[in-house]
């Protein structure tokens, strides 16, 4: 299958998005390849380099439905995925909706809410759907959680569990912008970003009608052996007290699809492959206490991880790349 116009689409849309954010080319496309694999992102970083800025713009050049939702202590679960209303109308109870029933919903400062809160939304990122008082409501496709959370700030905040960090297909940074970067920001944007003017380049059915076709690429044995090694590696370190989830490997099939149909490609690399596996596995780890007493971090083994596990290739991956 060619997916040079999936390809040629991603460069419209990362230039498009450029009218709003400068510099992140590279957090744009991880975000793309994560809605295309059916996953979700948790973007961790500092107040103010740009992290709502860029799922608004996205959202719009997307041409998707998007609610922001400022996570809040006080905020409870029925205020997210709604609730059943009496209505003096009709002598029943209605089911009102919440914010959750949208295509991509950010999820601001997500650390703030309590954990009952956060656990309302473990349904509807692996299933698709909300459960109201026994009655089950599915989610309209596409749809993704973008999340954010300030690493810095610990009070009146609470530590996303591991079971909530799993759902998440990448978690990313953004970083700060370079001198040059940040110079063309501030003669652009520096007013304030004009999301009116982006345009939208896509549509919920375009993006399902995508999503759909990328399932079609290609992973050889060697390449879908790595993947598994590079898992069941995290499963052995002495340094990791819990290694990834077969969920993990999942996650890095589809990511790896993604990506490749993103970079217009019908078939995945090695390189695709261990690219990725730096956004999906460190968050999906659990450092051991004395690896963590130690000053470790996740991405430091995960890096060793991916120094130890080779990949052999085979004749038709590098048949491939000679035809790329």
């Amino acid at each position: 299958m060619d997916f040079t116009e999936l390809r040629h689409l991603a460069e419209q849309i990362e230039t498009e998005c450029g009218k709003a954010i400068i510099g992140k080319g590279e957090q744009i496309r991880l975000v793309l390849t994560s809605l295309f694999a059916g996953g979700h992102v948790l973007i961790d970083d500092i107040p103010g380099v740009g992290k709502t800025t860029l799922v608004k713009a996205l959202s719009a050049v997307l041409g998707c439905g998007m609610v922001r939702v400022q996570f809040t202590p006080d905020l409870l679960p029925s205020d997210i995925v709604g609730m059943n209303i009496y209505s003096q109308k009709t002598g029943e109870m209605v089911f009102t909706p919440g914010p959750i029933m949208t295509n991509i919903l950010l999820a601001d400062e997500i650390n703030r809410a309590i954990p009952r809160t956060q656990s309302a939304l473990l349904e509807a990122m692996e299933e698709r759907q909300v459960s109201v008082d026994g009655v089950t409501y599915p989610l309209a496709p596409p749809f993704m959680v973008l999340a954010t959370q300030n690493p810095v700030e610990t009070e009146t905040t609470f530590a996303l569990p591991a079971a909530q960090l799993d759902r998440f297909l990448f978690k990313l940074s953004m970083g700060y912008p370079t001198p040059r970067e940040e110079a063309a920001m501030l003669r652009t944007v520096g007013d304030g970003a004009a999301f009116a003017d982006l345009r939208p380049l896509l549509s919920p059915e375009e993006v399902n009608r995508f999503t759909r076709e990328i399932r079609q690429v290609r992973l050889s044995d060697p390449v879908v052996a790595y993947i598994v090694e590079l898992v069941q590696a995290t499963r052995e370190q002495p340094e990791l007290a819990c290694g990834a989830s077969p969920r993990v490997s999942r996650d890095l099939f589809r990511a790896s699809k993604a990506y490749a149909a993103l970079s217009g490609r019908d078939y995945v690399t090695p390189d695709d492959v261990k690219y990725l596996a730096r956004y999906v596995l460190p968050h999906r780890v659990l450092l051991s206490h004395q690896a963590a007493l130690s000053g470790l971090e996740a991405a430091g083994v995960v890096e060793t991880v991916l120094a130890q596990v080779p990949c052999r290739e085979t004749g038709e991956v590098l048949a491939h790349d000679q035809n790329a």
